[in-house]
């Protein structure tokens, strides 16, 4: 599951240059046109980086960034911000209402690539880790292939892509909304009890033997990783 990107841009030939380019690159992306259209999205879903445009329709780059960083589960999110004004004195605006980092107009498509993988490299390793691991759990996901110490587990895919969902946020909980909207996506109806299913599918696959259960069920509230699960492997 690669890293989610939001692009927000208004020039339609721009935004599928990108949409092409960062797909590509195996990235899960996502567009808006509008600044307000933007923040209605963030305020649903926060994904792993923005990608910006300073001038925008409904709500400006610069202060849909203003907003992000004031609020609290946006405050540390990438943003890359685009922008056609090159002088000094706008970047350093553009800097300092919050954005990590600044590209001009007209850019270098793998420029901006590099920069993207640059800054998940420092604000999501696990993002871009090629295996990921978990107590005694370890998912390869060059080789699409998962163990528990070190006896191999075949998953399907829609359990695959849970525990590496879960993989990249240990100890986080998640509502059976939110694991629909990022294991399954947004544009695919499916009933919440699914999730309950296939989370109980995926616990039958790692706990053989009477193995130690590393999903956390929290009433109400949704599933996670157990933090203690982690801490008892070591």
């Amino acid at each position: 599951m690669g890293a989610r990107i939001l692009v927000v841009e208004d020039e339609e030939a721009l935004t599928t240059l990108l949409r092409y380019n960062l797909d590509a690159e195996g990235y899960d992306v996502e567009t808006v046109g509008r600044g307000d259209d933007a923040d209605t999205r963030l305020k649903e879903r926060v994904p792993d980086l923005v990608v910006l445009d300073w001038m925008l329709p409904g709500l400006s780059g610069i202060e849909l960034c203003r907003r992000l960083r004031a609020r609290p589960e946006t405050k540390q999110l990438p943003i890359i911000m685009l922008t056609a004004r090159g002088e000094e004195s706008e970047r350093v605006r553009g800097l300092a209402t919050g954005a990590d980092d600044y590209i001009v107009k007209p850019f270098s498509v793998p420029e901006l690539l590099a920069r993207v993988k640059g800054l998940l490299r420092r604000t999501s390793p696990e993002r871009l880790a090629t295996i990921l691991t978990f107590g005694d759990i370890e998912l390869d996901r060059e080789k699409r292939r998962v163990a528990r110490s070190s006896r191999p587990i075949d998953l399907g895919p829609t359990e695959y892509r849970l525990l590496e969902f879960f993989l990249e946020h240990p100890g986080r909980v998640f509502s059976r909304e939110q694991l629909l909207d990022s294991v399954w996506g947004r544009d695919i109806y499916i009933d919440e009890r699914t999730v309950d299913v296939h989370i109980g599918r995926l616990r039958k696959l790692l706990n053989l033997d009477g193995e130690q259960d590393p999903i956390r069920t929290v009433r109400g509230a949704g599933y996670a990783l157990d933090d203690r699960f982690d801490k008892a492997a070591e």
